[in-house]
């Protein structure tokens, strides 16, 4: 019978779909990346996704973030999400979780429950942290590297974090990560040196902030502040879902190109 997933059907067959509808998936940060992992995930069937980001939608999203529109500026990110999840497919179970991941609000989340972990948020200590509790529980995890800073979306490639060069975040979580005895981690990263950013401080945010009424944290806590695009986010955010995709109906794209 023919429905919205026929298409994806054809690929992974009826036993694929059925995995795919009963795996659950957590997101930890619904932003440039996060927010079209989540797009895809939806879009291919995902019976249930949990989506952690505490942060409302700015203006400054709208070059970059699926969900962020005129009509979104100042309301949750993981709502808005969630409402656009629930368009696609009614089926699907979401939960909203107004959460900052830290080593401090980790023990809110029992990461045990889920078949699959995405990590896209961007703060050092969120990401160590995700990492070693999935370790723990025994769940795959994929984490996305740097993608501020960056114009070359085919540079992006997948890879054990030991395996990666060039990129800052990387070669950090390469040193963070040995010292706490993590032997390997699935990331995408980019080869691409990050460029110069051509700063003009009546758009920097540094000085003309503009978020949301009641934004817990705002971009100005940063130390310093990414320039990104509409199609470096967009494209890691795909690779990620792809990836947790293949894993979780175990289709993998081998050398001699026998399946694609």
């Amino acid at each position: 019978m023919v429905n919205q997933f026929s298409r994806t059907e054809l690929i992974f067959g009826k036993d694929g779909m059925e995995r795919l509808f009963k795996a659950k998936v957590a997101v930890f940060g619904i932003g440039g990346v996060g927010g079209y992992a989540v797009e895809a995930l939806a879009r291919s069937g995902i019976g249930r996704l949990d989506l952690f980001d505490d942060d409302k939608v700015c203006l400054t999203n709208i070059n970059r973030q699926i969900h962020a529109t005129r009509k979104t500026v100042g309301k949750y990110k993981v709502d808005v999400a969630m409402e656009r999840i629930l368009d696609i497919n009614p089926d699907t179970e979401v939960h909203a979780h107004k959460l900052f991941y830290t080593p401090e609000t980790s023990s809110t989340v029992d990461l045990s429950e889920y078949d699959y972990v995405i990590d896209a948020i961007d703060t050092m200590s969120g990401k160590l942290e995700l990492v070693m509790k999935a370790e723990e529980a025994g769940v795959p995890i994929i984490c996305s590297m740097g993608a501020g800073n960056k114009v070359d979306p085919t540079a992006f490639e997948v890879a054990d974090i030991y395996k990666t060069s060039v990129c800052p975040l990387a070669k950090i979580m390469r040193y963070e990560l040995r010292r706490r005895g993590i032997k390997k981690l699935k990331v995408v990263y980019s080869k691409e040196a990050p460029i110069a950013l051509k700063e003009d401080m009546m758009s920097s945010c540094k000085t003309g902030c503009i978020c949301p009424p009641g934004t817990a944290r705002k971009c100005t806590h940063r130390r310093s502040i990414p320039g990104s695009n509409a199609f470096v986010p967009s494209v890691v955010g795909l690779i990620i879902a792809g990836e947790v995709i293949k894993d979780l109906v175990s289709v993998f794209h081998s050398t001699d190109n026998s399946v694609s």
